[in-house]
């Protein structure tokens, strides 16, 4: 088996997502407990402030103080319990999922070549996690389960997140926003960082469809409620809206009509995808695609689209890939190396590459190989030229 050293900076390109994900998913849990601590806590402060203030004036009785403070005891229990379920019920296994998966990215800073057999298995488990990628990206929820429990690899993939955006998009399909604004409710913060304006959209989506069902008081109480804070970055959005009141749905006047367009739910839900997407630093594309992609584009040269000229070890030049490298670049090689086309090795002073009389270039071995079988004669696989292996000449490459 050949080996070559391991380039693991490359081979950790694409895991930054794989880390990210469960990332994010703790800083869900530290809010939620970051918010209950806030909660319990300001309200036990305010508590003990007027306990003090009563205290001074001499305004509290023994009975009424007793009671204060058992009250008091009650929340931090009550606080203490519920940050201890979120630990136990979200916290300790998201932990569990991050040190499993960095665990998983440190053994490959311990291998030294790609020939190795652990490698070879971390390359194997990489793969199968990048088809349950490519299996819940399209829909697939059911095979990505079957075969993340056959690889018992369900803490290296996302299930869960990608089942959470199969559930949110379905209700915009089913023209709900609901879901959607829940999640924006949970993410503010995160989405606010990045410029996100889905919230907004979310919004005027709900508004458009009281306008539609002509419910215009609801939609001018809507409006003041969840519109104007956004009339800073969103001012002429919101006037146009402001205008389908007096406007029915069966316009053709374009700026309204596309307002009106069920169209706009496929744009929510693209652009619910790109958000989530942002915020676990996932491609947009499945994984599996960006490394056939990287992998076709190092290997294809111009010779791959000439039938003539296949390679029978080239990735690049088989039929059924040949279609996907269409899309990608030509690789850029600052030193060529030849390879033959019968037996797909490279030709070096090892093997040397020998020349037909009609100009057509084979490897010494395969060319050896053939005489052997064919009493001394030779066929050139490109114009089918017979001559003795006596007529072939050295070619030496500078």
């Amino acid at each position: 088996m050949s080996s070559t050293k391991l380039n693991s900076e490359g081979v950790l390109l694409f895991e930054q997502p794989f880390a990210r994900v469960p990332y994010e998913n703790y800083r869900k849990v530290f809010r939620a407990t970051q918010r209950n601590i806030e909660r319990e806590l300001g309200n036990v402060q305010t508590v003990t402030n007027d306990l003090l203030k009563r205290s001074k004036s001499r305004e509290v009785n023994l009975e009424d103080a007793a009671k204060s403070v058992d009250g008091m005891i009650g929340r931090v229990e009550n606080l203490k319990r519920k940050l201890s379920e979120l630990q136990d019920t979200a916290g300790k296994p998201t932990l569990d999922v991050t040190r499993e998966r960095l665990q998983h990215l440190m053994a490959v800073e311990t291998l030294q070549t790609t020939g190795s057999l652990d490698f070879s298995r971390w390359a194997d488990t990489r793969l199968d996690r990048w088809l349950v990628d490519w299996a819940l990206r399209t829909g697939r929820e059911n095979t990505a389960r079957t075969l993340a429990q056959d690889r018992n690899i369900e803490t290296l993939v996302d299930i869960d997140l990608f089942t959470d955006i199969r559930r949110i998009e379905l209700a915009l399909s089913k023209h709900s926003c609901t879901e959607a604004l829940a999640w924006c409710s949970e993410n503010k913060t995160a989405l606010r960082k990045i410029k996100s304006t889905l919230e907004f959209e979310l919004r005027l989506q709900e508004y458009i469809e009281l306008a539609r069902d002509q419910k215009k008081q609801e939609a001018m109480a809507y409006s003041k409620k969840h519109l104007v804070s956004w009339q800073e970055t969103h001012l002429p959005q919101i006037m146009q809206a402001a205008t389908l009141l007096a406007i029915k749905p069966s316009t053709t006047c374009g700026p309204y009509r596309r307002l009106y367009d069920d169209s706009r739910w496929l744009d929510l839900i693209q652009a619910f995808r790109l958000a989530i997407y942002n915020l676990n630093s996932l491609p947009t594309e499945p994984l599996l695609n960006l490394a056939l992609y990287s992998g076709l584009a190092s290997l294809k040269l111009p010779s791959c689209n000439d039938r003539s000229s296949h390679n029978v070890d080239c990735p690049v030049c088989d039929p059924s890939i040949n279609t996907l490298a269409r899309e990608v670049p030509f690789s850029h090689h600052a030193n060529s190396t030849i390879v033959c086309r019968i037996s797909g090795k490279i030709m070096d002073e090892d093997n040397m590459p020998m020349v037909f009389p009609n100009g057509q270039v084979y490897s010494r071995e395969a060319l050896e190989d053939m005489a052997a079988k064919h009493n001394g004669m030779v066929t050139c696989q490109v114009t089918d030229q017979k001559c003795e292996f006596s007529a072939l000449k050295k070619v030496f490459i500078s």
